[in-house]
């Protein structure tokens, strides 16, 4: 089984365990995370691959449509957020064992505002009054933007990327464009304008100047908080607000296990990963090493003794996966653009902007 070091403690000693029930040797292997993917489509059709990977889940529609993974049984997927069922589910199938999920949400300085604002534009006044240099700042690059970032804004207008089914995200119905995805193009035109939204504002900066009292809010995600805390700031974590009418949701990231479709004994593969490594003990301890809020439900319940675990995983679970399946690919390289260009003003009629950008993610899916 593929590992990365920051696992392998606690899936050694689960390892271990299982040996011991079972008489089966789990031989751990550690990679570099970001790898893993390229190195398992590679591999495991030689048979040389490892029958088990840890996994990012938005990756599993590649692998799925590469053959090297199998779906799994995961018996009452009711013990497991349903964000993070979605997440590995590809053509109604699952296809990995989710133990942990990560999304943005709004981080608010205590001390200039006091209570969490309902809306974006309750949000920017808030700010203002509160004598921030910044009312609002969330990091963004002068090129590409950050459609991970800003995804919850434009969510809020209802305009997400592919529409989602039981079986998982639909790759032929692109659902940016129209009415919704134009309200929301006028939107970053008219915060461009504003300088709600900031082009030179990267994600250091945006962190540094939260870090510095000098910003009331920050859209970001628990990988900053510990500089937030060594900066001595006072802060709360809450749901991003809404801009365009509907809920702001995040995208959630989830990890998880693959299980190799040439896995040489799926049976014991099949077991280790969902009885072992799915189960609440297990995660629980997952989570201490990756502070990372349990897909677990019970483990998750556990960890909400941490306020900011329970806070972002609060968010979390109202929100939406990354979309998992290839096409994903074909998106993200015009859609930054086009939300640089419109705002930093380069580009001033939105909704032709946004509808050329939809028709050439389309066209590059189709092709």
């Amino acid at each position: 089984m593929w590992t990365d070091s920051n696992r392998e403690p606690v899936l050694r000693k689960v390892a271990a365990q299982f040996k011991q029930d079972t008489g089966v040797t789990v031989n751990l292997a550690v990679k570099d995370f970001a790898k893993i993917p390229d190195d398992f489509i590679t591999q495991v059709p030689t048979g040389k691959g490892p029958d088990a990977a840890i996994a990012a889940h938005d990756g599993t529609g590649r692998m799925v449509q590469n053959g090297v993974v199998a779906p799994l049984e995961l018996g009452d997927t009711s013990a497991f957020q349903n964000v993070a069922i979605q997440a590995f589910t590809v053509n109604g199938k699952i296809y990995g064992v989710p133990y942990a999920t990560e999304n943005i949400a709004l981080v608010r300085n205590t001390k200039l505002v006091k209570e969490a604002p309902k809306t974006f534009d309750e949000m920017i006044e808030m700010g203002k009054k509160s004598g921030a240099k910044y009312p609002f700042v969330v990091g963004i690059d002068p090129k590409n933007a950050d459609p991970y970032h800003l995804y919850p804004f434009q969510a809020s207008f209802g305009a997400a990327v592919f529409a989602m089914t039981d079986k998982g995200f639909d790759s032929s119905k692109l659902t940016m464009g129209g009415a919704n995805g134009d309200k929301f193009a006028a939107w970053l035109l008219a915060q461009g304008k504003a300088k709600t939204l900031n082009l030179n504002i990267s994600q250091d900066i945006s962190k540094d100047l939260f870090s510095k009292g000098q910003a009331a809010f920050i859209v970001t995600g628990p990988w900053n908080i510990d500089a937030f805390k060594k900066a001595g700031i006072s802060y709360e974590i809450s749901a991003v607000p809404s801009a365009g009418g509907q809920d702001a949701t995040p995208f959630v990231g989830v990890q998880g296990f693959w299980m190799s479709a040439k896995a040489k004994n799926p049976v014991a593969t099949q077991k280790f990963l969902v009885e072992y490594l799915g189960n609440e003990s297990v995660q629980t301890e997952l989570f201490k090493v990756g502070n990372r809020a349990p897909a677990n439900k019970k483990a998750f319940e556990a960890a909400k003794s941490d306020k900011d675990v329970a806070a972002f995983g609060a968010v979390g679970e109202k929100a939406v996966p990354m979309p998992n399946i290839p096409a994903m690919g074909s998106v993200w390289a015009d859609w930054g653009t086009a939300e640089a260009q419109l705002i930093g003003g380069k580009a001033t009629d939105a909704t032709a902007t946004w509808e050329k950008m939809v028709k050439t993610i389309d066209g590059k899916i189709k092709g």
